[in-house]
């Protein structure tokens, strides 16, 4: 049988790689891309909402926060796509029911098969590469879980590895060992159950092996800041560029739930954000491995249209990014009306499916089938890359 593994090529004859980073809390999308020119804004907003002349102006009365001062240059390459109004009809504001939606795409059944663990088993059928994705930070995320698909989760890639006072023979020795601990000979389901164990295991081991060899081949002129996210996308560009065969990956950043303290908290979260991402995009470029990438930028829901005195709760009608020298960067209209006889119980709207984003990421640029990833089919957005 001849090894199958989904090889589309860029123009620059590398496989297209996905990135996905997640904004925990639910941002505050109106916050982020603020309609200054929307006079709704300002009234249901008395407390935290930022000023015109704050705002870093972009296309048709609208504005980043002041924060992203640093990603607004990627705006400017014509390098960022900006979709207002992502969800799903029936929204939920938990923030666990929200972002297992996210992870699913599956807003109608609880499930635990990931789209990105589906996309995964897409890209690698036959499980050629462990690290075909790779999750950076504490623990793997639902979206990338799928039962049978190996996935590997990294906190820190400088000395990533499984039972690392072990050589690796005596590595793989102790996990064969644990596979048959307590797993009675008799019971075939119990040997099954273990075997799969086993086969995790040691799927880790070899993830580790291979991702130990990014670090001492990097090198570069772009220093990342020291917080987490930022670390996240240097390992994740170790990897990239260290040409393992890494297709997706994933980064997370959490606090994004400002019931209070929102200016203050947002302000220091989008400056973060806006400086690791536009760090991570000069960091491939100057290696010229970023053609080949693009990412993508969501939260679980937005915050409510109205603040509470000192913050927002949560709401609905968020908003997603996607990044990349490839994509067509631009305004997806419409922007959701903020005027009270349009809002959904004090929410935006939505005015884009989150699937349909995720349909033309798979089939325009992984070259996936996005129906049975998605669980349905959803009308895509045209000429989001570039030829």
């Amino acid at each position: 049988m001849v090894a199958r593994t989904n090889t589309n090529k860029t123009d620059n004859g590398k496989a297209p790689v996905f990135v996905v980073l997640q904004l925990s809390g639910g941002n505050d999308f109106m916050s982020t891309v603020i309609p200054y020119n929307d006079p709704n804004y300002f009234e249901f907003r008395n407390t935290v909402s930022i000023p015109e002349d704050q705002a870093l102006h972009i296309d048709g009365g609208y504005g980043l926060h002041p924060s992203m001062g640093a990603i607004k240059g990627l705006w400017e390459k014509g390098n960022i796509a900006i979709f207002p109004g992502t969800g799903y009809s029936n929204p939920n504001r938990s923030h666990f029911r929200s972002m297992d939606i996210w992870h699913t795409a599956n807003p109608n059944t609880l499930s635990s098969d990931g789209w990105l663990g589906k996309t995964i088993r897409e890209l690698d059928p036959d499980k050629n590469n462990v690290v075909t994705g790779v999750s950076f930070g504490s623990g793997l995320p639902r979206a990338m879980y799928l039962s049978g698909t190996p996935a590997i989760s990294v906190s820190e890639l400088e000395g990533y590895g499984l039972l690392t006072d072990l050589a690796g023979r005596q590595q793989r020795q102790a996990i064969k060992a644990f596979t048959r601990m307590y797993s009675p000979e008799e019971f075939e389901e119990a040997d099954v159950v273990w075997d799969h164990l086993g086969q995790t295991g040691i799927d880790a081991l070899t993830g580790a092996d291979m991702l130990k060899t990014a670090p001492p081949a990097y090198s570069s002129s772009i220093e990342y800041a020291n917080d987490d996210l930022s670390q996240s996308l240097k390992g994740i560009a170790q990897v990239h560029l260290s040409g393992i065969g890494t297709r997706i990956f994933y980064a997370q950043l959490g606090g994004f739930d400002v019931h209070g303290a929102q200016i203050q908290t947002q302000q220091k979260l989008l400056e973060n954000v806006s400086r690791a991402v536009s760090d991570f995009f000069d960091d491939l470029e100057e290696h010229e491995g970023s053609e080949e990438v693009i990412m993508m930028i969501f939260s679980e829901f937005g915050r409510r249209i109205k603040d509470n005195g000192n913050g927002t709760d949560h709401g609905s009608g968020g908003g997603t990014f996607l990044i990349g020298e490839r994509v067509n960067g631009g305004f997806y209209e419409p922007y959701p009306s903020l005027a009270l006889e349009d809002q959904l119980d004090g929410d935006m709207q939505f005015s884009h499916d989150f699937r349909s984003i995720y349909s033309t990421v798979l089939e325009q640029w992984l070259k996936l089938n996005p129906s049975p990833i998605v669980n349905g089919t959803f009308d895509q957005f045209e000429k989001v890359f570039n030829a």
